[in-house]
Formats: C-alpha cells, structure tokens, sequence
C-alpha cells in the first residue's frame, strides 16, 4: 500500500479473493491490460496487479487460501482506519458483523474485514 495509506478515511488498496487467483489474474491482463508480479505465499502465489505502461501497481488477485479462505468472491478495499481493532467494535456496536478479526497484515499493518448492516463487505486497514 502507498503512503497515503497512512490517510485515516481513505481507500488507498482493493483487492480480489477468488478460488483460482492465475486465472482471474489472466482475465483481468486481457480485459483491461494489467501486468502481474508474483507474490510469495509459501505454499502459493498471490499477485499484484500493475497499470499498463508505467507498471504501478493498482490491485491486488488473491486465492481464497490462508487468512483469505472464507471471504467472498468480490473486490474488497481497505479503508484506512486509526485503530482496526477500535474500529471492529464501533463497526459490531453499529450492527455490523466481523467476517475476519482484526490481525497482522505483515510489516504493512493491522486490518480486518467486516459486513456493514447492509450486508457490503469492506476491510478496515491500520497502517503499522
């Protein structure tokens, strides 16, 4: 994530969580003319996706494995938050639900994901 990550209220990252990250990683270069830059998962490989030309990366292909499973097939962005964990609760007291709780994202921070009471799925992202 960029440093405007470190915005509170902004939607600096998304990504998209599906059983078969290649593939989906393939549509989206076809469609839309994304590069792709493997991503160590140990067992796998997940995938940054990068702007054509310049080669910024804009997006992130993710297989539904890991802290992954279990999240539904759609484009999820990250709002950045002061506190992921402050913000679960406020998200909870609101009539929200906790789809994964909020944890470690590596050297990059916290975050964690949530339904809001219209059943949209967002993550909710502290920058470390």
């Amino acid at each position: 994530m960029s440093d405007a990550a470190s915005k509170i209220g902004i939607i600096p990252w998304c990504d998209l969580t599906v059983p078969d990250a290649a593939a989906i990683r393939d549509f989206y270069a076809e469609v839309v003319g994304w590069t792709s830059t493997g991503v160590d998962m140990g067992e796998y490989e997940d995938f940054c996706m990068n702007e054509p030309g310049e080669g910024q990366t804009v997006a992130g292909i993710c297989h539904a494995r890991g802290t992954n499973a279990g999240l539904p097939a759609q484009w999820l962005v990250y709002i950045t938050v002061d506190d992921a964990a402050k913000a679960a609760s406020r998200a909870v007291a609101k009539g929200g639900k906790i789809l994964r709780p909020p944890g470690a994202m590596g050297p990059q921070g916290r975050y964690c994901v949530i339904q809001d009471p219209a059943g949209a799925v967002c993550a909710l992202f502290q920058k470390g």
